[in-house]
């Protein structure tokens, strides 16, 4: 049978083929028999088993001079850089208010750890402003002006992480609405610990495929 990739995350070591007979096939590197780009679009041809795709090669059509110039075999169909900072960019912009889908773990810590940055460096600054206000003398802390850009950045991004969690959510299969935990002291700590440690669901939810890279 022919189909086309949707897509192959290489972290998790698997994607999706249409096939043209409309059906969806999940497969893996060990499928392949031969090295083939594994970008979105990539016409092949397989061997259906029961929702799987075996005996994967690049279908004869597709062959040309310029596959040689292609992504390296075996790199995730990917559609954009995944650093740190571009999921924080991301979630922090066009997922604002995105409670679709699903994020992956790397999106999740992205995040964290991007925003816990950005706040201790912004908590350095205040405690810096509070101190020359107050002349840097004994009376020095009593100002918390320097705290509100640290506050500000903390109220405009609320939003993006409840969103982002909600995605976290649908990732391992759960409703959103088991975001409500996470605001309860403590009980919310350990909440986004386990969202941060939990594998992604394998194959397709009712959110959607595993999510691949993100595009910048």
């Amino acid at each position: 049978m022919r189909g086309a990739v949707l897509h192959y995350d290489q972290d998790q070591d698997y994607g999706y083929i249409n096939g043209t007979d409309g059906k969806r096939y999940i497969f893996s590197r060990n499928d392949l028999s031969q090295e083939i780009p594994l970008v979105g679009g990539t016409l092949v041809e397989f061997q259906p088993d029961d929702g799987t795709a075996h005996n994967i090669a690049v279908a004869a059509a597709a062959i040309t001079p310029s596959s040689s110039t292609g992504p390296r075999p075996g790199r995730p169909a990917e559609k954009g850089a995944t650093g740190l900072w571009a999921y924080f960019r991301r979630t922090v912009s066009v997922n604002y208010f995105n409670f679709d889908g699903r994020a992956r773990r790397k999106e999740f810590w992205a995040f964290w750890l991007c925003f816990n940055l950005v706040l201790a460096a912004l908590l350095g600054f205040g405690i810096l402003v509070n101190l020359a206000i107050n002349g840097f003398g004994i009376n020095a802390g009593k100002s918390s002006i320097g705290y509100l850009p640290a506050l500000i950045f903390m109220a405009a991004f609320g939003l993006s992480w409840i969103a982002l969690t909600v995605r976290r959510l649908h990732d391992i299969g759960l409703s959103g609405w088991l975001v409500l935990p996470c605001f309860i002291p403590i009980i919310g700590g350990v909440a986004v610990l386990v969202l941060g440690l939990a594998p992604s669901q394998v194959g397709e939810n009712p959110w959607g495929p595993v999510p691949a890279g993100v595009e910048v």
